[in-house]
């Protein structure tokens, strides 16, 4: 059974983070390393993500059994879970399913409901770069930016981006091509057949649009033990833009 490349920080009750779409481990380990002064920090890259093992296979419950696969090669009970967007489905999807190996939940900008589709130009786009004809990453860079993708998201996507130990050339480091066949996957619903006990904290960036008023109802009938979060100023990367702010509301909410 493949299990999930990882990084450990800190020691303590463990934290387990998982990223977003077409993000990485790498992406929250500045997050992690200030968490990890208080807490075991484990840093997971998703399957099909990072240097994670690729399967045509993606959905939810598949990535909940990756956790818990993980969790168990660990000897680890059960622990404080954070993920943010695609991994705070996972996060959802793996309290619904193994309820026992929870102790706090931290989901931060995605909710329950099935999310809006606003990838493709992302994906189409990344899927044109003739990776074989590259010699420079400033020429990808370019390429996506030219497609109408906003530089700050454009450096994003190029964490992806890595040299070839067989050809030399550049590859992606996530399976971008599953990852857009299974994309109605990642935006389906993981709202569980039935309400769930574990404590969640909910973090919405205050300029981002994940999770709306409409999703509070759902939010309050199968999380009935959530709080709700707003950090203003922030959009969909929260830990990223305010990552102090978040760190401050995941510890209080630990704690």
């Amino acid at each position: 059974m493949d299990i999930l490349h990882y990084k450990e920080l800190g020691e303590g009750e463990p934290v387990i983070i998982l990223h977003g779409l077409l993000g990485m481990l790498d992406n929250w380990k500045t997050f992690a390393r200030h968490l990890s002064k208080d807490y075991w920090v484990i840093l997971v890259d998703q399957r099909n993500h990072g240097k994670s093992f690729h399967s045509e296979d993606f959905d939810y419950s598949l990535m909940a059994e990756d956790l818990r696969r993980l969790m168990a090669e660990l000897y680890m009970p059960s622990a404080h879970l954070l993920g943010h967007s695609m991994g705070g489905k996972t996060v959802m999807r793996f309290a619904e399913l193994y309820p026992e190996q929870v102790d706090k939940a931290v989901v931060v900008d995605i909710a329950p409901s099935g999310s809006i589709g606003s990838h493709s130009l992302i994906f189409e786009s990344l899927l044109e770069v003739s990776l074989d004809k590259i010699s420079e990453r400033s020429e990808v860079e370019e390429q996506l930016v030219s497609k109408g993708i906003e530089r700050d998201v454009v450096l994003f996507l190029m964490k992806n981006l890595k040299r070839s130990k067989e050809s030399g050339g550049f590859e992606w480091k996530a399976n971008i091509s599953v990852l857009w066949n299974n994309y109605q996957n990642i935006l389906a619903s993981v709202v569980p057949a039935e309400p769930i006990g574990s404590d969640f904290l909910f973090v919405a960036g205050g300029r981002s649009k994940y999770i709306t008023e409409e999703d509070k109802p759902l939010m309050a009938q199968f999380f009935p033990e959530y709080r709700l979060e707003v950090v203003e100023g922030a959009g969909h990367w929260v830990h990223a833009e305010k990552p102090k702010e978040l760190l401050e509301l995941v510890k209080g909410f630990i704690d």
